[in-house]
């Protein structure tokens, strides 16, 4: 029973970080100017990182303690804390200095955001995995 109420989890996890980059994202963009845009977004992704920590904690207690979906959920948490607690302050003061004109600085946050949206990208293929493989065929 509490397989499935991992799927259930892991699917809200999934849809929150696709609606997040998807929709309020380019949202925020589409209305904005570029600098309220990005204090917007700053206020925002602590909390999109902070969602993405607390389901897959959760996600990964409900699921056996030694599976590829536990597993799974371990390592999107880490690396979510990694990104949230210390990559994400590295990233705001790049872009502050890349802003004020500092070219290696724009070079340092253009490949630390391109981390993070690989990240993004490969913990979204782990849940979509995950869920898969829960769905056995009998």
């Amino acid at each position: 029973m509490s397989e499935v109420i991992q799927t259930y989890v892991l699917l809200l996890l999934l849809g929150g970080m696709v609606f997040f980059p998807a929709v309020v994202a380019p949202a925020i963009f589409s209305s904005l100017d570029i600098k309220t845009s990005g204090v917007v977004l700053r206020k925002l992704f602590p909390n999109y990182y902070l969602f993405i920590i607390v389901m897959s904690l959760i996600a990964g207690f409900l699921g056996e303690m030694i599976s590829v979906v536990t597993a799974s959920c371990i390592f999107i948490f880490v690396t979510t804390v990694f990104v949230r607690q210390i990559l994400m302050p590295k990233i705001n003061k790049w872009r502050d200095e890349e802003l004020e004109g500092n070219p290696d600085s724009a070079i340092k946050f253009s490949r630390s955001h391109r981390l993070t949206v690989i990240l993004n990208l490969f913990q979204m293929a782990l849940i979509i995995y995950s869920i898969g493989s829960d769905f056995k065929l009998t």
